[in-house]
């Protein structure tokens, strides 16, 4: 049997069309890269610390959430040279384990002066990325 359209018919599809309208075709933009490191200070004794639950000082679990600059200095390679990871002694006083990207791991040494390119991933996954801004001499130490 034939169907033959009818008025109750295309009043439904004619409020159709511009609903399907108002809605968005593209996809969601992806989160910002963050640049901004923040770090948490503990409110009894002022330590800081980075991603702790309680302060390895006086064990607190009450914290103050502050921006870093994002300078510091290479303390000491972790793992393998292709996967350049290192501790970073950070200015405010406390260390992060990061990658260090835009450099060739031979140049790189104990000493030398990073700034964080990229502290957290999209999706929170990943070490925060440094990259060099000066070369340690031979001579030179960071402590």
């Amino acid at each position: 049997m034939p169907q033959t359209e009818t008025r109750e018919d295309n009043e439904l599809r004619e409020d159709a069309e511009p609903a399907a309208a108002d809605t968005p075709t593209v996809a969601p933009p992806l989160p910002a890269i963050h640049r901004d490191l923040f770090f948490q200070r503990c409110l009894w004794c002022g330590t800081p610390s980075y991603r702790r639950s309680f302060c390895r000082a006086c064990g607190a679990t009450a914290f103050r959430r502050e921006r870093s600059t994002g300078a510091g200095v290479l303390v000491r390679r972790i793992g393998q040279v292709q996967l350049d990871t290192w501790f970073v002694a950070m200015d405010e006083g406390f260390n992060l384990l990061c990658q260090l990207t835009r450099a060739e791991p031979v140049v790189v040494a104990v000493g030398a002066r990073v700034r964080v390119v990229r502290a957290v991933a999209p999706l929170d996954q990943g070490l925060p990325l440094v990259e060099l801004t000066y070369r340690a001499m031979s001579l030179e130490r960071w402590w």
